[in-house]
């Protein structure tokens, strides 16, 4: 077997611009909360029309990107994924962990729209979990009569995260969500991670008094947890 190729030039053909302003509270998987929308800012020179010709007949795509974050960090051979509570071990090609030889991530979006952008076409997304100005390096349609296996195994994830706080806004959140006139869209999307509870499953309970922060679209998500409830206190200008 020829090993002749040992490297290789990948290069973007765009950039990811999406809510979530920092890894905190970024859904650990996609699709999880369909409210997370952003687009795909495709370069120019991949932003032309024939390009994306026929990609509306699909409604959900592959998209292929780099663990911009994580760049210099290096990889590890076992990890700590969140949903086993971050403190058990598994090997790396084991998780979906950003921590690997090649910092590269697989997302399945929902494709919205085709539309046009500031440098071509770009593409509407929902269902996003990925930080804002993430490089992608590809795009593949969803294919899924060969890639929907209800009876394919996942024996550390068996099933999608399940909601676990009621959420509730403060008035000063209400009168500042409603201050926005954006329909409800950043209220929706709020509720949509937070009933998840994004906190580190190792945290437990925690200080009721403490005031966790996420930054969304601009903003500082200023909230607390009171046993099963997570109130959103008041957003900050970020």
């Amino acid at each position: 077997m020829s090993r002749q190729h040992t490297g290789f030039q990948i290069r973007p053909i765009g950039w990811i611009r999406s809510p979530f302003r920092e890894k905190f509270g970024i859904p650990r998987q996609p699709l999880l909360v369909e409210a997370a929308e952003g687009v795909l800012e495709l370069l120019p020179e991949f932003a032309r029309p024939e390009a994306l010709q026929g990609i509306e007949g699909y409604s959900h795509l592959w998209l292929e990107f780099v663990f911009h974050r994580h760049l210099e960090q290096g990889w590890q051979p076992r990890v700590r994924p969140p949903r086993l509570g971050g403190n058990k071990k598994v090997g790396v090609f084991a998780s979906r962990s950003p921590f690997r030889p090649n910092p590269l991530g697989l997302s399945l979006v929902k494709l919205l729209a085709v539309e046009p952008g500031p440098q071509g076409m770009q593409l509407r997304l929902g269902g996003l979990d990925l930080l804002d100005g993430t490089p992608v390096i590809d795009i593949k349609p969803y294919l899924p009569y060969v890639e929907a296996l209800p009876e394919a195994r996942a024996e550390l994830a068996p099933g999608p995260p399940q909601a676990v706080l009621e959420v509730a806004f403060s008035e000063r959140a209400r009168r500042q969500l409603a201050a926005l006139g954006d329909g409800g869209r950043l209220a929706e999307l709020i509720e949509r991670l937070l009933e998840l509870d994004p906190r580190p499953a190792y945290s437990g309970t925690g200080d009721p008094q403490r005031i966790y922060g996420m930054r969304l679209q601009g903003f500082d998500v200023r909230w607390r947890v009171t046993g099963a409830q997570a109130e959103v206190v008041e957003l900050r200008r970020a």
